[in-house]
């Protein structure tokens, strides 16, 4: 039994993919491809998709948690986007069902592969319930860094990692990298920056207020806009005015 153990996982990788095959939607890889801005000069340049939608890509990976590291890691590297999605969502199941020990290594890995996880809903998928988790109970220094990064993903990683602090009531991480941020000229960036400050403002909405106040002339509009999603039109109108008192 021991012996055949190993012949059966290295057959996993091959199904894994002849499943994704098998639940591709041509129209719907066109359409993809224009949504996530796939062509020359644009975020996504060069990204293939295959066309399959995230509930069915989600009920595939949980068929395939028992991928070993390699065969994750081989899913990672492939051009297919969705190869790529399913990969992250074996490493968080692996991550979120694993001891000490694994954790760790797949944090490790997830911080080596930054260059494979090359989308927004790569990094949304991933970067909260293994970046995120893994640093609620250790320095975060390296979130930091990753925000000073010439990778825009990278950088969204930064902010979007900071959610399992906020819903544990710890804001001022989220604070201080949207801080970094600021002057970012990307509009993913921004809308990330907005999505966590409404988040924090779900917690505390004083110390929204707050640092909204006091960042206002630097903040731009969509994160603005994104951060007081929440608040009543009127005040929502005051405060795009700049006005918060």
């Amino acid at each position: 039994m021991l012996r055949d153990r190993p012949l059966q996982r290295v057959k996993l990788l091959p199904a894994l993919k002849k499943e994704l095959r098998a639940a591709a939607d041509p129209e719907r890889a066109g359409n993809s491809a224009w949504f996530f801005k796939t062509g020359k000069g644009e975020y996504g340049e060069g990204d293939r998709f295959i066309g399959i939608r995230v509930p069915a890509l989600r009920r595939i990976a949980r068929n395939y948690r028992s991928l070993s590291l390699d065969e994750v890691s081989a899913l990672l590297k492939s051009p297919i986007h969705e190869h790529r999605f399913v990969a992250l969502e074996i490493l968080v199941d692996q991550y979120e069902r694993g001891d000490a020990h694994s954790k760790q290594a797949i944090f490790i890995f997830y911080l080596r592969n930054t260059q494979r996880i090359n989308n927004w809903d790569l990094v949304d998928t991933s970067a909260p319930y293994i970046l995120g988790e893994h640093l609620r109970w250790r320095p975060r220094e390296m979130l930091y860094r990753l925000a000073q990064s010439e990778n825009i993903w990278e950088r969204r990683m930064a902010i979007i990692a900071t959610m399992p602090f906020i819903r544990s009531g710890e804001l001022r991480d989220t604070f201080a990298i949207t801080a970094l941020l600021l002057d970012d000229k990307h509009d993913l960036i921004h809308k990330a920056v907005g999505w966590m400050l409404r988040e924090a403002g779900k917690q505390s909405s004083g110390e929204l207020i707050d640092f909204l106040k006091q960042n206002y002339t630097a903040m731009p509009r969509t994160a603005l806009r994104y951060a007081i999603e929440r608040f009543p039109k009127a005040q929502r109108k005051r405060m795009l005015a700049g006005a918060f008192g």
